[in-house]
């Protein structure tokens, strides 16, 4: 690795040494990504139990559930540490930048996996920790190296995103049923608007580091917007599911706004399969971090305002 053009002074302090390290760590571990699982996590786990869950079980779940999710994003970066390297976007990773060392981010992975799953298994139950452990495999083993392989890596990484979902519904205890299969279709679909822009957006640098994306094998984009559109049409009906469950006012405020945000995403979906230029692709994927969020409050304060 070359010495930076300017050195650091010897008197520099020890505090902002360790802060830099902390943030490449914690960069590892893709904390924007963790958090919206977490979201989904907690919001499940409130369903599940109608309402009204066991808020300690649910912060262990969310404990062990981080720690996994923390290894699996590692263990990701680990393996396409010189995927990343080749993609501008990616080159500044804490691992292709020479920052943290391979063997530093496989031990890291490796502890934290162990440490969530025996967190799992001590503090909520072992079917919790065998689909954390099911996740972990789907998402680390399965996805990523099929990135390079086939451009149907996206179902696969849309069935490990929406996981959550059944981790936190088990782990306090909520009976399998409609609702959480509502639920669970609803985080999976949600996925193929948001991947499909990001795809759209990024399709040169996935193309220089071989990865097999839709935008990739089909360069006009056609085939990425018709999966943009799908999903976000079916995603209107999946969202609105719930309020068969709460009958009264809460579920006319939830469908309203439940449906304006859907329709509003198969809007800009619509858009960019037709257009198919980078600002659509922004809009699309500024809408679909807004949409899910959106949607999962929704959820909650229809448990809240329901009699």
């Amino acid at each position: 690795m070359s010495i930076t053009s300017t050195p650091i002074p010897l008197d520099a302090p020890v505090e902002f040494r360790w802060s830099a390290f902390a943030l490449d760590v914690l960069e590892l571990t893709k904390p924007r990504i963790a958090l919206m699982a977490l979201i989904a996590v907690v919001v499940s786990g409130i369903v599940a139990r109608w309402g009204q869950p066991d808020v300690w079980l649910m912060l262990h779940a969310v404990i062990g559930i981080a720690l996994v999710a923390a290894s699996a994003s590692a263990s990701n970066q680990w393996l396409e540490r010189e995927l990343d390297l080749a993609m501008p976007r990616t080159a500044d990773r804490p691992l292709p930048s020479g920052r943290l060392t391979a063997t530093f981010v496989a031990v890291f992975s490796v502890i934290t996996a162990v440490a969530g799953l025996c967190y799992l298994i001590r503090f909520t139950d072992p079917i919790t920790a065998l689909l954390g452990a099911v996740t972990w495999l789907m998402y680390v083993v399965i996805y990523t190296p099929l990135k390079t392989k086939t451009w149907m890596n996206t179902g696969v990484g849309a069935v490990a995103g929406a996981m959550p979902v059944a981790l936190g519904w088990h782990a306090v205890g909520g009976a399998w049923d409609a609702r959480m299969a509502a639920m669970f279709c609803l985080l999976f679909l949600w996925q193929f608007p948001h991947f499909m822009a990001i795809a759209w957006l990024y399709r040169d640098d996935y193309a220089q580091a071989g990865m097999k994306m839709l935008t990739v094998v089909d360069p006009t984009g056609q085939r990425a917007g018709v999966q943009a559109v799908l999903a976000a049409a079916a995603l209107i009906p999946v969202s609105l599911f719930p309020v068969l469950y709460y009958p009264g006012l809460g579920s006319l405020v939830y469908l309203a706004a439940a449906l304006l945000l859907g329709l509003g995403q198969l809007a800009l979906s619509i858009h960019f399969f037709r257009s198919r230029t980078e600002r659509s692709a922004r809009k699309l994927l500024r809408a679909s971090l807004v949409y899910l969020p959106a949607t999962l409050l929704l959820l909650v304060l229809l448990l809240v305002l329901h009699p």
